[in-house]
């Protein structure tokens, strides 16, 4: 049976790209209803001019339902207006202000409905010298500080993957249920606010706390010797991937894997102080170790002696890992792409996704029968003020 724990919610969304749909789309896979508030015709930019067919856009938005609107336009706002005392969450990303100037800002939309959830995302927040400032995934790894923990000291560079946009995705999800709870015990809704900028102290906290112990900017190998982990190649040419932390127990069981009795008497290595003290020594020895043997006899002896251990594994290797599959981590695939499910159990069992996104517009004639007659919606489809396909 499918555990959905937010069944009955409703949630319009005013989001674009992915850090707002991304939450929406954690909601949606906990049962919430999701209905995506678009641009009539083009609809959400990620859609990338190719409607419901872009793989990352259907990552995003699977599940929801699509009403296309034009907010330039008072008729417009006016539907959206009728609709909001329908929906317990209205969740968007836009720049401060904007839809405030339109009429559907966290005050006039709660007048229409108490108990509402508003929700808001940001680059900066809604004040401060960057309030205004547009911000994408890269702009908040950039003053995240993402770029130079994952960098060598002095030479801040891309990371491969976006990180900015998707924690600013689930911190938004967990403010949201937070929310909902409140509201489920005082009965009074709240405006909930997140950025980018906020989002991303969730991945560098432990950054932060290094800095503040040692007044040293960290990069990419300051945590290392603290961590006492390693990412080591094999002579098969895989890499594994090695954490023992300060634990003195894991660095006997390591060196019982290494079969070096000797390292763990050496007295730059004895205790855990030295052992951080002496770390890049040890790398050196270490990785000259594992290009003795292969993978597979490297991952049995440390799987025998209880040493902490993972491959580095490639995205290809997580996805088809039995481990993953056990998980029930990843959806059937659906012409080439599996929907990644989310990462919560509820008694035992994942919430799958729904494997199709919206196309532009397709259910505006429905969300819009809510509030308004056949005849008025077909007026306004006339005009242009709403929009659907076929």
């Amino acid at each position: 049976m499918q555990q959905k724990p937010l069944q009955d919610i409703r949630i319009l969304e005013f989001g674009g790209y992915i850090s707002a749909p991304y939450a929406t789309s954690m909601l949606c896979a906990l049962g919430a209803e999701v209905v995506k508030v678009e641009k009539p015709r083009d609809g959400d930019d990620f859609r990338r001019l190719q409607n419901d067919r872009s793989p990352y856009f259907i990552q995003y938005n699977a599940g929801k339902r699509s009403l296309a609107v034009d907010l330039k336009n008072p008729e417009g706002v006016r539907l959206v207006k009728a609709l909001v005392p329908r929906f317990d969450v209205v969740l968007e990303n836009l720049r401060p202000g904007k839809l405030a100037a339109l009429g559907l800002g966290p005050a006039d939309c709660s007048a229409l409905r108490p108990d509402l959830v508003y929700t808001s995302l940001t680059g900066f927040g809604n004040g401060g010298p960057l309030e205004q400032r547009p911000a994408y995934d890269t702009i908040g790894q950039a003053f995240g500080g993402l770029y130079s923990l994952l960098s060598e000291a002095g030479s801040a560079q891309l990371s491969g993957t976006i990180f900015a946009d998707l924690i600013t995705g689930l911190s938004t999800t967990t403010g949201v249920l937070a929310a909902l709870v409140g509201r489920g015990r005082s009965g009074e809704g709240l405006h909930v606010e997140t950025s980018i900028m906020e989002a991303v102290s969730t991945l560098t906290v432990d950054a932060l706390t290094q800095y503040f112990e040692t007044r040293q900017d960290p990069s990419r190998t300051s945590r290392h010797p603290q961590a006492q982990n390693f990412c080591l190649r094999t002579a098969s040419g895989e890499y594994l991937a090695i954490h023992l932390s300060s634990s003195q127990k894991f660095w006997r069981f390591f060196t019982d894997a290494l079969q070096r009795p000797d390292l763990a008497d050496d007295s730059r290595f004895v205790t855990y102080a030295q052992r951080c003290a002496h770390y890049f020594d040890l790398v050196e020895i270490v990785e000259r170790e594992f290009l003795t043997k292969p993978a597979t006899e490297w991952e049995k002896l440390l799987t025998e002696a209880d040493v902490p251990f993972g491959p580095a594994l490639t995205m290809s290797g997580y996805a088809t890992h039995p481990q993953t599959e056990w998980l029930g981590m990843l959806e059937p695939e659906r012409a080439g792409l599996s929907l990644v499910r989310p990462p919560w159990r509820f008694n035992g069992t994942r919430p799958h996704r729904a494997g199709v996104a919206p196309r532009v517009g397709e259910h505006t004639r429905e969300v819009a029968s809510e509030v308004y007659d056949d005849a008025r919606i077909d007026e306004l489809l006339a005009s242009g003020v709403l929009f659907t396909e076929g």
